[in-house]
């Protein structure tokens, strides 16, 4: 992989999201609603329900999942209802408009969303039944309908119903079904779909390799990452950063085996770099650091670092260029980038090392980050803290936060 080319697609990527703040800036959030139309097959979106934020989410409901874009924000609650509110210029809301939102929105009448995931300008979630659902972005195919049509309703992937979680990058998508097997789509760029250099373009589920052990994925730029029953850590992609944690700096097409540790519990993608943590409660990352995200060390990381020397790390969570991290005393920590107040201390200062975000013990293993981050505590309340320019914390504002505010 041309390493010039590559740096270049990154800034591209990097220019998104701000590209996006300035064309909705420009259009008023609220244009651009012709052709953007549902898919053939919908999650039963509610016309009544659309645009109308409901004032029972502003009584703080209770949440059971959150996932956190570059400008959005979605959450179920424990009622399996889905909300989602902040950016909404490609409908990755998913309330069939293009109007951002503040405050949190209901999707829909569903009531058995089970889990979801969100990128850039893309959301995707799975349901009680099995079934799969993307929406928002999907110049890449990203949705995995057939097509490249931007959709601002939930749109079915497929006819499957035994999806059991989802992963949503900028480009590509990849899901783990119940039977193990191990399913991506979008851009192929890089590899990252694990299928080889083909396709380049897949706009449906494509099968990785003929692997029934997958447990878990998760999605980055341009790298993917999985576990295996087993226990064994697999990553492919782009490592342009060392962020498949291979010691390499060039891409991998197909699965490769992290070292030769049968102990990692859960793996998160970030931008360009990655995390993990291991039966032990030691916390690993690699790959880009220029921001202190992987936690420690000078410079790029090609394999895993562990991160400090404590044993009671519960799961972590990567984003753009920052990271966080729960431990089992329910205490929350995050470093990295910080120049939107999203590592939650109170300050915009990049932090190379774990840094607690307040004294609160009673944070949950539900967290999620980007620009902004979110983070569930043991009463079941959701709080959002960052880059807050399209309301994207939830709070009714559009007031940057650097320490927790309580969505609802």
């Amino acid at each position: 992989m041309n390493e010039h080319r590559e740096g270049r697609l990154r800034m591209r990527w990097r220019r998104a999201a701000r590209t996006a703040v300035a064309a909705a800036a420009a259009a008023g959030i609220t244009v651009l609603v012709a052709g953007m139309t549902a898919g053939a097959a919908t999650a039963g979106v509610s016309f009544a329900d659309r645009g109308t934020p409901n004032a029972s989410v502003a009584a703080a409901a209770p949440v059971s999942r959150v996932a956190a874009g570059d400008l959005h924000t979605c959450a179920i609650r424990t009622d399996g209802t889905l909300w989602c509110w902040g950016n909404n210029f490609y409908g990755q809301l998913g309330d069939g408009t293009n109007t951002q939102r503040t405050a949190p929105v209901r999707i829909g009448d569903a009531t058995t969303w089970a889990s979801i995931d969100a990128s850039i300008n893309t959301t995707c979630a799975v349901r009680t039944e099995g079934t799969l659902w993307c929406w928002g972005s999907n110049h890449n195919g990203q949705l995995g309908d057939g097509t490249t049509t931007k959709r601002s309703s939930p749109v079915r992937v497929g006819d499957g119903t035994t999806w059991a979680a989802v992963s949503a990058a900028t480009n590509h998508t990849c899901a783990v079904q119940t039977t193990g097997t191990l399913w991506c789509w979008g851009e192929n760029r890089h590899g990252q779909l694990g299928t080889g250099l083909t396709p380049y373009l897949a706009t449906t589920p494509v099968q990785v390799g003929t692997a029934t052990t997958w447990a878990s994925v998760t999605t980055g730029y341009a790298h993917t990452c999985a576990t295996r029953t087993d226990r064994t850590l697999w990553c492919w992609g782009s490592s342009s950063d060392g962020q498949l944690g291979l010691g390499i700096r060039e891409y991998r097409a197909t699965p490769t085996q992290v070292g030769t540790a049968t102990t990692w519990t859960s793996v998160t993608a970030g931008y360009v770099h990655t995390c993990a943590v291991r039966t032990d409660g030691t916390l690993w990352c690699w790959g880009e650091n220029g921001y202190g995200q992987v936690g420690g060390g000078v410079g790029s990381q090609a394999t895993p670092l562990q991160v400090g020397a404590t044993t009671t790390w519960a799961r972590v969570e990567t984003s753009i260029d920052s990271s966080c991290a729960t431990r089992t005393d329910g205490s929350l920590w995050c470093w990295g980038k910080n120049s939107y107040g999203q590592l939650g201390d109170g300050t915009t200062t990049h932090r190379s090392t774990p840094t607690r975000v307040g004294s609160a013990t009673t944070w949950t293993d539900n967290l999620a980050a980007s620009y902004h981050a979110c983070a569930m505590r043991t009463d079941d309340s959701l709080w959002c803290w960052g880059d807050n320019s399209f309301g994207q914390l939830g709070d009714g504002t559009t007031t940057h936060r650097s320490t927790p505010v309580q969505v609802g």
